[in-house]
């Protein structure tokens, strides 16, 4: 919907705004998407803005590439404010790699395995290592032509370095340069493996520096204020795919304005395990990546949209899609403190390409009907999403310890230590989300700010999976227990890189392992023993056990379970409830999520007068039910402040150029092409006539008495659709 602005005249006649009035500010955008193509109507999905991909596209476009001015007048004609985006680890540079920029080829600069072979992104296009003068490139012939074109908010995306590469002539010279000693394969010891992730980790932290400085500098010169933001995998899943990125140490960058959490199908289905079963499960590894993106960024106040997918990139079938595009869309929901979101990537993939019609044939179509009506059902809500104080249901408190370091011991595997799909995280985080305590986690990089542990009442960490880059972390940590904080330590200390030569075992400092000098900290003996230990007005807990464990085994968490329940109770007075769902409230919607593998088998039951979004007939129901493995979205007509406004309550459509009148309300109703607009509309009494287009299509069986809406459908037209009710 959008932002009502009241004209009061003599007559009762209120006039609201189109948002096609004027350009948004880069702050004010609140729902965008990204795309390689020219506007089509076929994907026109009237978010704020649109970010244009490319200087010269995108490397997985087989189509005739349309040049970039041409590109950008052509969705500006239509409204959107222009933001741009292209890939920092790879992108349509053939010109850079084949020497037609500098006279020399760069191929050499691609990121290379142990076997020699360059991991490909496209033809053409490797993964880069970022050297100097491949972000000189990139300065002079994407960020310059761009600011140059009037464009003020870059998304540089993907800071990605494979973690099985390292081995290219350009990256030992990067190496050489970097730590001042010959290149070493990382193969053949931990800790060259930690130096060469190490590397990695600052080769990108510093190729987005560089980048931005410049684009914010010459925008300056220019008198633009440039925004420049990330586009980024969460932690967890560049952790789990063996990818590493700067993460959270982007956040010490002032040239860093926000971020796009770039969660879907496709990072949220990687399995992991638990009590003893490894497979998918969807819902709860999104709702842990979103809450490790808006942990990474929550204290520094920046920008931050969260992506969901209605596809994913792996040929699946569009049942598939849809089970699993509910299950991200809602965990992404359940952050009440975000309210900005990326709607779709590539509307030419999900709104023309073609998909299997079910698991079970290989006969493919285009989206259908029904799918089309309820995603745009679902983003069209997402322009209305506030954001909400209300909390998310459960015992609040129990955080998870993250470090960047996640990244740096994923491969390969050294001393037969292995980590299979990040157990060791999940093994703490999903024994309490699966019993539906709302689990947050927390950035080790972030503790220097006091908002970090502000909310946590016991923090469960481990050092078996990561480690921390600097010894300050501990001085937060200890401060935080001395004050009440309650900490459960779980870690046998003995993975092969606890010995790697880091700061803790040199210049003056002889620690086995780094968790010992956070013991020592609070007077906790090097090397203790399993129990408890009291620092200050709070305590900690070791568990001689490495998180794996809890997970990898059947009904072998029940350790961790009891101490975090003790630690709880000593924290806050309160018992840890434990139970099989979620539920949050944010303005007129309701969402929950019911979690199967838990505590019981229960469905959760919602009651209101509820529109059921995720169904594309916009049914009202005055009761709904939610089975475990599943969620729900709805809108409650009983939370709408005003129920003597007319207003689009639901649509898959976006509503412009509205006008209320003592007996009459009209609208233009706008969305892609070739997609069926269901909607419910709120109005004060039964309407005598309905038109569309003119034409008078009122039909009584619409009216819903006790919701007091009428459902209206109709063929979508980005050019838009005249609507008038009259009563």
């Amino acid at each position: 919907m959008v932002n009502w602005r009241i004209l009061i005249g003599v007559g009762c006649l209120l006039e609201i705004s189109s948002p096609l009035v004027a350009q948004k500010t880069a702050d004010q955008v609140k729902t965008t998407f990204q795309t390689s193509r020219e506007w089509r109507p076929t994907i026109d999905n009237r978010a704020d803005a649109v970010m244009i991909y490319g200087v010269g596209g995108n490397p997985s476009d087989k189509h005739k590439r349309v040049p970039f001015n041409e590109r950008v007048k052509s969705w500006k004609d239509r409204g959107y404010t222009i933001h741009f985006m292209t890939g920092i680890a790879w992108g349509e540079y053939q010109d850079y790699f084949t020497g037609q920029w500098d006279g020399e080829w760069h191929l050499d600069e691609g990121q290379v395995t142990r076997q020699q072979d360059t991991i490909w992104h496209g033809h053409m296009v490797p993964y880069i290592v970022p050297t100097d003068n491949f972000l000189a490139y990139l300065k002079e012939k994407h960020v310059k032509p761009v600011i140059d074109a009037g464009i003020d908010a870059i998304f540089m995306e993907e800071p990605e370095f494979w973690a099985r590469a390292g081995y290219s002539e350009s990256f030992k010279r990067e190496w050489k340069k970097y730590y001042g000693f010959d290149w070493r394969p990382q193969h053949e010891s931990p800790e060259n493996t930690y130096l060469s992730n190490k590397l990695k980790y600052h080769l990108y932290y510093k190729a987005l520096n560089e980048v931005f400085t410049f684009a914010k500098e010459y925008g300056k010169s220019k008198g633009m204020d440039v925004k420049c933001y990330v586009p980024t995998h969460s932690l967890v899943n560049y952790a789990q795919w063996m990818i590493v990125s700067p993460e959270a140490s982007l956040a010490s960058l002032p040239v860093v304005d926000g971020y796009i959490a770039q969660v879907w199908t496709g990072t949220s289905r990687e399995p992991n395990h638990f009590n003893g079963k490894e497979k998918e499960r969807v819902f709860e590894t999104a709702y842990l990546e979103y809450g490790s993106m808006e942990s990474m960024t929550a204290p520094t106040g920046r920008k931050m949209f969260f992506l969901t997918d209605p596809i994913e990139d792996r040929a699946k079938d569009w049942v598939d899609y849809k089970t699993n595009y509910q299950a991200t869309f809602v965990a992404q929901l359940l952050y009440p403190n975000i309210a900005d979101y990326e709607v779709m990537p590539w509307p030419e993939r999900i709104y023309e390409g073609l998909y299997r019609t079910n698991p079970n044939s290989d006969q493919k179509e285009r989206i259908p009907r029904h799918y089309s009506t309820q995603m745009q059902v679902m983003i069209n809500t997402l322009n209305q999403m506030p954001l909400s104080e209300n909390k998310l249901s459960g015992s609040e408190g129990i955080s998870v310890l993250m470090a960047n370091s996640l990244m740096f011991q994923r491969f390969p595997t050294h001393e037969g230590y292995d980590d299979p799909q990040l157990a060791n995280f999940y093994g703490l985080a999903l024994p309490f989300l699966k019993r539906g305590v709302p689990v947050k986690t927390v950035h080790i990089e972030n503790l220097g700010y006091k908002e970090a542990l502000k909310d946590t009442k016991v923090l469960l960490m481990t050092y078996a999976n990561m480690k921390p880059l600097d010894p300050i972390a501990h001085e937060y940590l200890a401060a935080w227990v001395k004050a009440g904080g309650q900490l459960v330590y779980s870690g046998t200390d003995n993975d092969p890189f606890q010995t790697v030569q880091e700061w803790w075992n040199t210049k003056g400092n002889a620690y086995a392992a780094p968790a010992d000098h956070l013991f020592e900290k609070m007077g906790i003996p090097l090397g203790a023993d399993g129990g408890v230990y009291t620092y200050g007005r709070g305590s900690v807990q070791i568990i001689r056990m490495d998180p794996k464990d809890y997970t990898l085994k059947t009904n072998n968490s029940q350790q961790l379970i009891k101490v975090t329940q003790e630690r709880y109770q000593a924290a806050s007075g309160d018992t840890l409830v434990f139970k099989n769902n979620f539920y949050l409230q944010r303005g007129p919607f309701e969402l929950m999520a019911v979690m199967d593998e838990s505590v019981s088998e229960e469905n959760y039951t919602v009651r209101g007068t509820l529109i059921d979004l995720f169904d594309p007939k916009l049914p009202v129901y005055s009761k709904r039910s939610i089975a475990p493995g599943s969620q729900g979205y709805f809108l409650n007509v009983e939370l709408i402040p005003d129920k003597q406004k007319p207003q689009v309550l639901a649509a898959a459509s976006r509503v412009y150029d509205e006008k209320i009148t003592t007996s009459g309300y009209a609208y233009v109703a706008k969305s892609p092409i070739e997609t069926t607009n269901v909607s419910r509309v709120l109005l004060p009494k039964r309407p005598t006539s309905v038109k569309v287009q003119g034409k008078e299509v009122f039909d009584k069986r619409n009216w819903h008495e006790g919701s007091k809406t009428y459902l209206l459908g109709f063929e979508n037209d980005p050019d838009g659709v005249e609507v008038t009710f009259v009563w």
